[in-house]
Protein backbone atom coordinates (compact mmCIF):
# COMPACT_ATOMS: atom_id res chain seq x y z
CA UNK A 1 0.00 0.00 0.00
CA UNK A 2 1.09 3.58 -0.46
CA UNK A 3 1.33 6.92 1.29
CA UNK A 4 -0.87 9.37 -0.62
CA UNK A 5 -1.13 13.14 -0.44
CA UNK A 6 -4.48 14.46 -1.69
CA UNK A 7 -4.88 18.08 -2.74
CA UNK A 8 -8.43 19.43 -2.59
CA UNK A 9 -8.92 22.79 -4.26
CA UNK A 10 -11.09 25.25 -2.39
CA UNK A 11 -13.31 25.64 -5.43
CA UNK A 12 -13.87 21.88 -5.57
CA UNK A 13 -14.91 21.86 -1.89
CA UNK A 14 -17.50 24.52 -2.64
CA UNK A 15 -19.17 22.22 -5.18
CA UNK A 16 -21.98 23.85 -7.16
CA UNK A 17 -22.19 26.70 -4.61
CA UNK A 18 -18.83 28.09 -5.81
CA UNK A 19 -18.23 29.71 -2.39
CA UNK A 20 -17.96 28.28 1.11
CA UNK A 21 -18.63 24.57 1.64
CA UNK A 22 -20.94 22.08 0.02
CA UNK A 23 -21.42 19.47 2.74
CA UNK A 24 -22.51 16.67 0.44
CA UNK A 25 -19.40 17.20 -1.72
CA UNK A 26 -17.18 17.00 1.36
CA UNK A 27 -18.99 13.90 2.64
CA UNK A 28 -18.44 12.29 -0.73
CA UNK A 29 -14.72 12.96 -0.37
CA UNK A 30 -14.76 11.51 3.14
CA UNK A 31 -16.43 8.29 2.00
CA UNK A 32 -13.84 7.81 -0.73
CA UNK A 33 -10.92 8.45 1.61
CA UNK A 34 -12.40 5.95 4.05
CA UNK A 35 -12.30 3.33 1.28
CA UNK A 36 -8.60 4.08 0.73
CA UNK A 37 -7.88 3.75 4.45
CA UNK A 38 -9.59 0.35 4.49
CA UNK A 39 -7.28 -0.73 1.68
CA UNK A 40 -4.30 0.17 3.87
CA UNK A 41 -3.27 3.47 2.29
CA UNK A 42 -1.89 6.28 4.44
CA UNK A 43 -3.52 9.61 3.65
CA UNK A 44 -2.45 13.24 4.01
CA UNK A 45 -4.61 16.09 2.74
CA UNK A 46 -3.85 19.67 1.68
CA UNK A 47 -6.69 22.07 0.91
CA UNK A 48 -6.70 25.28 -1.06
CA UNK A 49 -8.47 28.38 0.18
CA UNK A 50 -10.09 29.63 -3.01
CA UNK A 51 -13.62 28.99 -1.77
CA UNK A 52 -13.04 31.82 0.73
CA UNK A 53 -10.17 33.99 -0.41
CA UNK A 54 -8.43 34.88 -3.65
CA UNK A 55 -7.03 38.20 -2.47
CA UNK A 56 -3.78 38.05 -4.40
CA UNK A 57 -5.68 38.86 -7.61
CA UNK A 58 -6.19 42.47 -6.47
CA UNK A 59 -3.89 45.32 -5.52
CA UNK A 60 -5.92 46.73 -2.63
CA UNK A 61 -4.22 44.60 0.05
CA UNK A 62 -0.51 44.12 0.63
CA UNK A 63 0.66 40.80 -0.90
CA UNK A 64 2.06 39.50 2.39
CA UNK A 65 -1.21 40.21 4.21
CA UNK A 66 -3.26 38.73 1.37
CA UNK A 67 -1.21 35.53 1.51
CA UNK A 68 -1.60 35.35 5.28
CA UNK A 69 -5.38 35.57 4.90
CA UNK A 70 -5.18 32.79 2.31
CA UNK A 71 -3.24 30.60 4.76
CA UNK A 72 -5.94 31.11 7.38
CA UNK A 73 -8.58 30.17 4.79
CA UNK A 74 -6.85 26.81 4.35
CA UNK A 75 -6.86 26.31 8.13
CA UNK A 76 -10.63 26.88 8.21
CA UNK A 77 -11.07 24.44 5.34
CA UNK A 78 -8.98 21.74 7.01
CA UNK A 79 -10.77 22.06 10.34
CA UNK A 80 -14.16 21.82 8.64
CA UNK A 81 -13.26 18.92 6.36
CA UNK A 82 -11.55 17.03 9.18
CA UNK A 83 -14.70 17.35 11.28
CA UNK A 84 -16.81 15.89 8.45
CA UNK A 85 -14.30 13.04 8.22
CA UNK A 86 -14.69 12.47 11.95
CA UNK A 87 -18.47 12.17 11.64
CA UNK A 88 -17.87 9.57 8.92
CA UNK A 89 -15.91 7.45 11.40
CA UNK A 90 -12.30 8.47 10.77
CA UNK A 91 -9.66 9.84 13.13
CA UNK A 92 -7.86 12.99 12.01
CA UNK A 93 -5.06 15.40 12.85
CA UNK A 94 -4.78 19.01 11.63
CA UNK A 95 -1.18 20.26 11.46
CA UNK A 96 -0.03 23.81 10.75
CA UNK A 97 3.45 25.34 10.25
CA UNK A 98 2.54 28.08 12.75
CA UNK A 99 0.89 28.04 16.17
CA UNK A 100 -2.93 28.21 16.13
CA UNK A 101 -3.50 27.76 19.85
CA UNK A 102 -5.56 24.68 20.62
CA UNK A 103 -7.11 24.57 17.10
CA UNK A 104 -4.29 22.60 15.50
CA UNK A 105 -0.97 20.90 16.24
CA UNK A 106 2.37 22.21 15.06
CA UNK A 107 3.69 20.36 12.01
CA UNK A 108 6.69 18.09 12.15
CA UNK A 109 7.53 15.16 9.91
CA UNK A 110 7.63 12.78 12.87
CA UNK A 111 4.19 13.87 14.09
CA UNK A 112 2.67 13.53 10.62
CA UNK A 113 4.18 10.14 9.80
CA UNK A 114 3.33 8.73 13.22
CA UNK A 115 -0.31 9.79 12.84
CA UNK A 116 -0.59 8.34 9.32
CA UNK A 117 0.89 5.03 10.45
CA UNK A 118 -1.84 4.90 13.11
CA UNK A 119 -4.47 5.19 10.38
CA UNK A 120 -5.30 8.83 10.99
CA UNK A 121 -6.00 11.21 8.09
CA UNK A 122 -3.52 14.07 8.44
CA UNK A 123 -4.53 17.54 7.23
CA UNK A 124 -1.70 19.89 6.32
CA UNK A 125 -3.14 23.38 6.78
CA UNK A 126 -1.57 26.81 6.42
CA UNK A 127 0.54 26.16 3.34
CA UNK A 128 4.27 26.59 3.90
CA UNK A 129 3.63 29.17 6.61
CA UNK A 130 5.24 31.88 4.50
CA UNK A 131 3.90 34.37 1.95
CA UNK A 132 4.77 34.23 -1.76
CA UNK A 133 4.23 30.47 -1.93
CA UNK A 134 1.13 28.77 -3.33
CA UNK A 135 -0.68 25.75 -1.92
CA UNK A 136 0.85 23.82 -4.85
CA UNK A 137 4.27 24.49 -3.36
CA UNK A 138 2.92 23.62 0.08
CA UNK A 139 1.68 20.24 -1.10
CA UNK A 140 4.98 19.36 -2.80
CA UNK A 141 6.88 20.37 0.32
CA UNK A 142 4.74 18.19 2.59
CA UNK A 143 4.75 15.30 0.10
CA UNK A 144 8.55 15.39 -0.02
CA UNK A 145 8.85 15.67 3.76
CA UNK A 146 6.63 12.68 4.52
CA UNK A 147 8.00 10.70 1.55
CA UNK A 148 4.67 10.22 -0.22
CA UNK A 149 4.55 7.93 -3.26
CA UNK A 150 1.94 9.88 -5.19
CA UNK A 151 0.12 13.23 -5.15
CA UNK A 152 -3.55 13.32 -6.16
CA UNK A 153 -4.81 16.74 -7.24
CA UNK A 154 -8.61 16.95 -7.14
CA UNK A 155 -9.86 20.02 -8.96
CA UNK A 156 -12.98 21.34 -10.62
CA UNK A 157 -11.54 20.45 -14.04
CA UNK A 158 -10.73 16.96 -15.37
CA UNK A 159 -7.02 17.28 -16.00
CA UNK A 160 -4.42 19.54 -17.60
CA UNK A 161 -5.22 21.29 -20.88
CA UNK A 162 -3.14 23.17 -23.42
CA UNK A 163 -5.45 26.17 -22.95
CA UNK A 164 -8.44 27.12 -20.82
CA UNK A 165 -11.34 24.84 -21.88
CA UNK A 166 -13.81 27.36 -20.46
CA UNK A 167 -12.58 29.84 -23.07
CA UNK A 168 -11.39 27.56 -25.88
CA UNK A 169 -13.84 24.76 -26.82
CA UNK A 170 -11.02 23.12 -28.84
CA UNK A 171 -8.65 22.90 -25.85
CA UNK A 172 -6.73 19.61 -25.74
CA UNK A 173 -6.45 17.60 -22.55
CA UNK A 174 -3.20 15.76 -21.92
CA UNK A 175 -3.27 12.16 -20.69
CA UNK A 176 0.41 12.11 -19.68
CA UNK A 177 2.93 14.91 -19.22
CA UNK A 178 6.39 15.29 -17.76
CA UNK A 179 7.24 18.08 -15.33
CA UNK A 180 9.63 19.47 -17.96
CA UNK A 181 6.74 19.74 -20.43
CA UNK A 182 4.62 21.53 -17.83
CA UNK A 183 7.45 24.02 -17.29
CA UNK A 184 8.43 24.47 -20.96
CA UNK A 185 4.84 24.93 -22.15
CA UNK A 186 3.89 27.07 -19.14
CA UNK A 187 0.85 24.94 -18.49
CA UNK A 188 -1.41 25.94 -15.60
CA UNK A 189 -0.95 22.68 -13.72
CA UNK A 190 1.57 23.81 -11.10
CA UNK A 191 3.52 26.95 -10.41
CA UNK A 192 7.25 26.94 -11.22
CA UNK A 193 8.47 26.42 -7.65
CA UNK A 194 6.13 23.46 -7.12
CA UNK A 195 7.11 22.00 -10.48
CA UNK A 196 10.82 22.09 -9.65
CA UNK A 197 10.18 20.50 -6.24
CA UNK A 198 8.13 17.73 -7.86
CA UNK A 199 10.90 17.05 -10.38
CA UNK A 200 13.70 17.10 -7.80
CA UNK A 201 11.83 14.67 -5.57
CA UNK A 202 10.67 12.30 -8.31
CA UNK A 203 6.97 12.95 -7.64
CA UNK A 204 4.12 11.44 -9.66
CA UNK A 205 1.00 13.61 -9.82
CA UNK A 206 -2.51 12.72 -10.97
CA UNK A 207 -4.84 15.60 -11.84
CA UNK A 208 -8.56 14.93 -12.08
CA UNK A 209 -12.04 16.35 -11.47
CA UNK A 210 -13.36 15.79 -7.97
CA UNK A 211 -16.97 15.77 -9.20
CA UNK A 212 -16.62 12.51 -11.13
CA UNK A 213 -17.91 9.41 -9.35
CA UNK A 214 -15.29 7.68 -7.18
CA UNK A 215 -12.67 9.98 -8.71
CA UNK A 216 -10.29 9.84 -5.72
CA UNK A 217 -10.42 6.05 -5.44
CA UNK A 218 -9.84 5.69 -9.18
CA UNK A 219 -6.97 8.19 -9.15
CA UNK A 220 -5.31 6.31 -6.29
CA UNK A 221 -5.44 3.10 -8.33
CA UNK A 222 -4.18 4.84 -11.48
CA UNK A 223 -7.30 3.96 -13.50
CA UNK A 224 -8.81 7.42 -13.70
CA UNK A 225 -10.00 10.07 -16.12
CA UNK A 226 -7.44 12.86 -16.02
CA UNK A 227 -3.76 13.71 -16.46
CA UNK A 228 -0.69 11.96 -15.05
CA UNK A 229 2.39 14.15 -14.55
CA UNK A 230 5.69 12.33 -14.15
CA UNK A 231 9.04 13.58 -12.93
CA UNK A 232 10.74 12.27 -16.09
Amino acid sequence: MSRIILKLSGEALAGPKERGFDEETVRGVARQVKKLLKKGHEIGIVTGGGNFWRGRTGNEIDRVKADQIGMLATVMNCIYVSEIFRTEGMKTEVLTPFVCGSFTKLFSKDTAVRAMKKGRVVFFAGGTGHPFFTTDTGIMLRAAEVEAEVVLMAKNIDGVYDSDPAVNPDAKRYDVLTIDEVIDQRLQALDLTASIMAKDNGMTLRVFALQEEDSIVKAASGTFNGTTITAQ
